[in-house]
């Protein structure tokens, strides 16, 4: 099948992409946050319990507050919109994360780069159920359209 001239297979496609693009972004900041653990633990010269509850941990308080509460405004404005606010609001908490000059304003952005990710878990998911994805692919690109990201088709499927 010749798929470079239909709209509907790069509709599809780009879904994916984008939902595939959540999932990297959702497994990224912990990653980048766990390399930098000891040189902003000598940054700001914090205690232990200090830096691993308040500024480490931050990240991972927004997420669970956003992935039960996400589901509202995705309900209530649409999927389409929820991701570009998650995408601003990513963009706000990078920004934020990197001019921040003590920790209390560091772990603020923090909490709200984990509220982005914890509605782009419940978004993301809501975009690009692979069921969803496989149903409206033609039969002989299946694995075209749903392997932007494949632990999440496996989780899913």
């Amino acid at each position: 099948m010749d798929i470079s001239n239909n709209t509907g297979v790069k509709s599809l496609f780009g879904i994916s992409l984008i939902a595939a693009l959540a999932g990297f972004i959702f497994g990224f900041d912990t990653v980048v946050i766990s390399g930098a653990n000891l040189p902003i633990k000598e940054l700001w010269h914090t205690t232990p319990l200090f830096h691993g509850f308040f500024i480490m941990s931050m990240a991972l308080w927004g997420t669970v507050l956003g992935s039960i509460f996400g589901g509202i405004p995705t309900e209530k404005y649409g999927r389409k919109k929820g991701l570009l606010w998650i995408g601003i609001l990513f963009s706000v908490s990078a920004i934020g994360s990197a001019l921040a000059q003590d920790p209390y304003t560091f772990s603020f952005f923090r909490f709200m780069g984990g509220i982005g990710i914890g509605v782009s878990s419940v978004v993301a998911h809501t975009v690009k159920p692979a069921g969803a994805l496989v149903t409206a692919s033609p039969c002989d690109i299946h694995t075209f359209c749903c392997g932007g990201n494949p632990v999440k088709i496996l989780e899913l499927g």
